[in-house]
């Protein structure tokens, strides 16, 4: 069984950096996508940016390209979310999810990630 496990979310000042980590174990060697996707008070998750497979290169939603950066660790199963430049507008539930099927289309179809982690609050302000 799949198990992800978000870490480094907390409370940051506008202007500042965060990087947050999403441990993975229980998959098999290959899967179509992992992401990092954002939730804000009163909204559906949203993709912030995605991995395909084992050594695909990363997309980002529109809204965060420029300060956002995906990185992984294969080595390890880790992947991270570095964002810099941290707005107010960025306060939000942080979750990485990976898609098994190939069901969410490179993240863009969060119902077709098949497994989630617990997530980690970002909050940013003054």
């Amino acid at each position: 069984q799949v198990q992800l496990v978000e870490s480094g979310g907390g409370s940051v000042q506008p202007g500042g950096s965060l990087r947050l980590s999403c441990a993975a174990s229980g998959f098999a060697s290959h899967f179509y996508a992992i992401g990092w996707f954002r939730q804000f008070p009163g909204w559906e998750r949203e993709m912030a940016s995605c991995l395909g497979g084992s050594d695909g290169m990363p997309i980002y939603t529109d809204s965060v390209k420029g300060r956002l950066t995906t990185t992984r660790d294969n080595a390890n199963n880790v992947m991270y979310l570095n964002i810099d430049s941290l707005k107010v507008e960025d306060t939000a539930f942080y979750l990485c999810a990976m898609d098994l099927t190939g069901s969410s289309w490179y993240c863009t179809k969060p119902a077709g990630m098949e497994a989630w982690g617990q997530g980690t609050q970002v909050t940013v302000s003054s």
